[in-house]
């Protein structure tokens, strides 16, 4: 650019600048003759600045409470719920109340919990408003400020009103013994039938301990804010809560016709079984007392074994052989556990047909356990709840080698007549085994037939389903001296041996 072009640039510039100036000077206000102060004119922005800085979002500092440099372990376990349980003592000795009590603990670390404290009351029996009585509910709203707890769990069922009244005094979340298996169960089922069961369980629970407040009881509908809606939305309409009601109510009818058709098919599978003389034997028993490790023992099925509380919920059912070569099946069913919730009986009911329908019950005894009689009662309690108290029963007594002495011996002169084994070590399987041949029920019809080598398939069959005392092969054929069932010895009817 030339130095003329630069000049001319400039004078431009300087230009536009005399011209503003001229423009203000213009538009200035006049100033008064005398001599007051000069006052600002109002300006319409200020207002409107105001507003909107009052309306602006404002970041104070020092009230973040973003987690930084916490690893994924420790983040859940700052999320464990931290828990203080509180019993009732109404029955039984003190060393009861205190078994129920550390149960109670356990089944709450099963459900990932912390126990940090655990307290327990003298009563003849629970009190009608807050369980512990208002005095002792002020007492444990002490113990779970001092220890951090964020929730409290009940040894009992609380009714929907001691539940709230509880969670007004504690301000923290209340949970009942029923409730804390519910959700271990939750946590636990895989199968479609086993997830089916719960979650009816879960809302048999859920539906009278429903709360509303705020906008649960408001109306959905009704009057003119239903008047586009046609006929049959006019009215003062249902509630939020009723809503949820009926929606659970239909959830429930929903989840007993799945169950009613899984059953039926689980009732054509124990009909076959039942078609083919396969006699069936029942594990039952007390949570955690070792009776899948006794079915991978007797069959080798490779099952799910985990030192915790219903690590099983789905039944499994395997093939088995007795010493004699006889097959029968073995079921491995749900644990049972003091004061187990009616629910759960009725949901997981066509699974524990399983044990009712059995020819022989295995009763599974933790022999370790600090109290053993005290299971074997909680177990039949529940056995004549799903009509299985008729059943033959054979107690097994799980877990010798941890037992001292004097327990075994004790535990001997309870009980005669049971069987002592270890499912982890092996020791008296073989002994089991003998036992359950015995007591499986024996077919009534005895043979003596000279079979053919033709066939075979019917050598085999009496082997499969019957007891072979004899068996001699001669040169016509395979002659069997046997006991088999009605069916069976039909089919054997034209093979009677010669009398010699």
């Amino acid at each position: 650019m030339t130095t003329a072009q630069n000049r001319a640039v400039l004078d431009a510039a300087a230009d536009r600048a005399d011209k503003a100036a001229r423009s203000l000077a213009v538009s200035e206000p006049a100033r008064p003759d005398h001599g007051e102060s000069l006052r600002p004119l109002p300006d319409d922005s200020t207002g409107s600045y105001d507003l909107e800085e009052r309306g602006a979002l404002r970041r104070v500092a020092g009230l973040s409470t973003e987690l930084t440099d916490v690893t994924e372990v420790e983040y859940r376990q700052l999320r464990l719920e931290r828990v203080v349980l509180v019993g009732v003592w109404t029955e039984g000795t003190q060393a009861d109340a205190e078994r129920s009590l550390a149960e109670l603990a356990a089944l709450a670390e099963t459900a990932g919990s912390e126990v940090l404290d655990g307290v327990m009351q003298r009563r003849d029996k629970p009190d009608a408003g807050t369980y512990v009585g208002s005095g002792k509910a002020a007492e444990i709203r002490e113990i779970v400020a001092a220890t951090g707890a964020d929730t409290v769990i009940c040894d009992g069922e609380l009714t929907p009103g001691q539940l709230n009244q509880l969670e007004k005094i504690l301000k923290v979340k209340v949970v009942d013994r029923t409730a804390l298996i519910l959700d271990i169960f939750a946590q636990h089922a895989s199968s479609r039938e086993g997830k089916a069961q719960v979650e009816l369980a879960q809302m048999q629970y859920m539906l009278p301990r429903l709360r509303g407040w705020g906008e649960s009881l408001s109306r959905q509908a009704g009057g003119r804010v239903a008047g586009g809606g046609g006929i049959g939305t006019r009215g003062p309409g249902e509630t939020k809560i009723e809503t949820d009601r009926r929606r659970i109510r239909a959830r429930v009818s929903k989840l007993r016709r799945e169950i009613a058709g899984m059953s039926t098919a689980r009732a054509t599978q124990r009909s076959s079984r039942d078609r083919n003389a396969v006699p069936s034997v029942a594990i039952a028993g007390y949570t955690n007392a070792g009776k899948s490790s006794l079915l991978n023992q007797l069959t080798g099925a490779g099952v799910l074994v985990q030192d915790a509380l219903f690590a099983t919920l789905d039944p499994t059912v395997r093939r088995a052989e007795t010493p004699d070569g006889r097959d029968y099946t073995l079921t491995d069913t749900v644990g049972f556990v003091r004061h187990l919730p009616h629910q759960l009986v009725d949901a997981f009911r066509s699974t524990l047909e399983e044990v009712a329908a059995a020819d022989l019950l295995l009763h599974i005894v933790d022999g370790s356990d600090a109290d053993p009689l005290g299971q074997i009662d909680a177990v039949r309690v529940v056995l004549g709840e799903i009509d299985a108290a008729a059943v033959p029963e054979l107690i097994v007594v799980n877990k010798v080698d941890a037992m001292s002495p004097d327990d075994v011996i004790t535990l001997r002169r309870a009980l005669p007549g049971a069987v002592w084994v270890s499912a982890r070590t092996g020791e008296g399987i073989d002994e089991l085994r003998q036992v359950v041949a015995a007591r499986l029920p024996h077919p009534e019809v005895d043979v003596d037939v000279l079979v053919p080598y033709d066939r075979g398939d019917l050598v085999a069959r009496v082997h499969r389903d019957g007891e072979v005392l004899s068996e001699e092969h001669v040169a016509t054929g395979t002659r069997l001296v046997a006991r088999v069932d009605g069916s069976l010895a039909a089919l054997l009817d034209g093979f009677t041996a010669p009398v010699a």
